[in-house]
């Protein structure tokens, strides 16, 4: 598929290792040189803001949602290409996702996990279809990742829904994760509606 416009799932927190904040804008100067288009949550700090700062730098369109109440806590990025003030995080949420060709998340905590977790469930279920690429910094998404192996094992998932993400180690790699990832379908979705009992 044609990749032009990406989704990116961070952190906004600010008391993080900074090599959480180097991927970060490593990630952003990777889509920018790449052409992508950038959707993201619309903050200043954090892994958000580095990514879209550097992205910006290279030259990237980013375009940020925000609802509207986080506004009166922190007024969003004001340097970027546009910045969308929305009614809720719901409406935030699927608007991030509308147009868009792919989802990659950085690390995060319970929004970002939110987040994710929502696009695969979209993917599985064949409503967003595009690459959902995860950057595994510092092997931070580990114990994530073996979860959702378990969840395999233990039937609550099958074998194939470890196809709707992919893994990288550094940001660098994202490009060519998207470029080169598996095609999901409708289909696919309908093939793996029903996880097969033990026998």
């Amino acid at each position: 598929m044609s990749i032009r416009t990406v989704t990116v799932y961070a952190a906004s927190s600010q008391a993080l290792d900074p090599v959480y904040i180097d991927a970060a804008t490593r990630l952003g100067t990777a889509l920018a040189r790449q052409g992508y288009r950038i959707v993201y949550g619309g903050g200043g700090h954090g892994l958000m803001g580095a990514m879209a700062d550097a992205a910006l730098d290279s030259g990237a369109e980013v375009h940020g949602i925000i609802p509207e109440f986080l506004t009166r806590v922190e007024q969003g990025h004001q340097g970027l290409t546009s910045l969308e003030v929305v009614a809720d995080m719901r409406t935030r949420k699927a608007r991030m996702l509308e147009g868009s060709d792919a989802v990659i998340t950085l690390p995060g905590g319970c929004g970002t996990f939110e987040e994710l977790f929502e696009a695969m469930t979209l993917k599985r279920l064949g409503q967003f279809l595009g690459p959902i690429v995860l950057v595994n910094t510092r092997d931070y998404y580990r114990a994530l990742l073996e979860f959702l192996r378990h969840s395999v094992a233990e039937h609550f998932m099958s074998q194939t829904h470890l196809d709707l993400w992919q893994t990288v180690a550094e940001p660098e790699a994202v490009p060519a994760a998207l470029e080169q990832s598996r095609p999901w379908s409708a289909r696919a979705a309908l093939n793996t509606a029903a996880v097969q009992p033990r026998r």
